[in-house]
């Protein structure tokens, strides 16, 4: 498949100040590391089950969580580390629910796909398709209902995008005018599926408007471009206008999952995408041409964080396994 041009922002972001500049550059390449480290872990047998890797969509939820208010609420699908770092949730307790140790944030029973923190305000890791949707909505409605002035950030990949229960919930979201955005993070291929294949129409990010949601379709490899639609979108979900749809445009370098040898693009296909689209790369060009960094400060960077992903790892690999009494635990909730 032929990779999709990129298509021009409505408008040309404006750049941030150096230190917003390093503050995402770090979270991409935290998120960048750590999934690295995952995958060796997966591997090596310390990570069991499925494992979805976000090598090379860092930019889309960096530049999301970038604009976040302070009440907004976050919940995505399977492919959740990243979003779950960009949160803020600790990389060890992250790591520590992969490998299903007590000190995950499932306490090692949910795994990769199911960790959630609501001291966070991060609900999930959900593994069916389309199902974390009408449980966004939900969380619109309790930002709505609370008045609490937050937002509901719902991510969905472009396979999720032809569930019924993905249109059931766009159409009660514009009724009540929910304050929900609707991150379409579109990799171009549902788990092996091209785009063009199981998908009908030029962009995802028209599939509201018959319910009146309006849309854009933005450069998921550049997080600036994500951060101002991210400022666009939450400030008009935030208004009271009711939710909005952003597609980003973006690439996944690994497999769907790391038991997918993605035999269906060729290597050339992801060799341009690293080459010429990376996140990471962009805005180390950007850093660099501004003067807000040298390289020995960028070395710096990586080193550090290098440091911090190799604890969080140590971490998971020698905390214990869940008790079996934990078997009975988080079963029901009391009222």
């Amino acid at each position: 498949m032929a990779v999709k041009p990129r298509q021009p922002d409505p408008a040309t972001p404006a750049t941030p100040p150096p230190e917003e500049l390093l503050r995402l550059y770090r979270s991409m390449l935290l998120i960048r590391r750590f999934e690295e480290k995952a995958g060796q872990l997966y591997g090596m047998g310390q990570i069991n089950g499925f494992c979805h890797l976000y090598i090379g969509q860092e930019a889309v939820v960096t530049g999301m969580q970038a604009m976040a208010g302070p009440t907004d609420s976050c919940i995505t699908s399977y492919r959740d580390h990243g979003h779950m770092l960009a949160c803020g949730l600790d990389p060890k307790g992250v790591m520590a629910e992969l490998t299903g140790r007590s000190g995950g944030y499932s306490r090692g029973k949910g795994g990769s796909m199911h960790m959630f923190s609501r001291d966070h305000r991060f609900y999930g890791g959900h593994g069916i398709v389309g199902a974390q949707v009408p449980l966004g909505i939900g969380l619109g409605f309790a930002h709505q209902y609370r008045g609490d002035g937050g937002v509901a950030h719902v991510y969905l990949g472009d396979g999720a995008v032809n569930q019924g229960q993905v249109y059931e919930s766009f159409n009660m979201a514009a009724l009540w005018k929910l304050p929900v955005v609707f991150v379409i993070e579109n990799n171009l291929y549902a788990m092996g599926t091209a785009s063009a294949r199981h998908a009908a129409g030029d962009e995802l990010c028209a599939r509201g408007a018959a319910y009146g949601i309006p849309g854009e379709r933005i450069d998921g490899m550049n997080v600036l471009s994500v951060r101002s639609a991210a400022a666009r979108a939450l400030a008009y979900a935030r208004a009271g206008a009711g939710p909005f749809i952003l597609e980003m445009m973006t690439y996944r370098y690994r497999g769907h999952s790391m038991s997918d040898p993605a035999k269906y693009r060729s290597k050339e296909e992801v060799s341009e995408m690293r080459d010429n689209h990376d996140p990471i790369d962009r805005l180390r060009q950007i850093l660099q041409s501004q003067n807000v960094i040298d390289e020995a400060g960028l070395k710096e960077i990586d080193r550090t964080i290098k440091a911090s992903v190799a604890a969080a790892a140590d971490f998971a690999q020698t905390s214990p396994e869940p008790a079996a009494s934990e078997l009975w635990t988080d079963v029901l909730s009391e009222a």
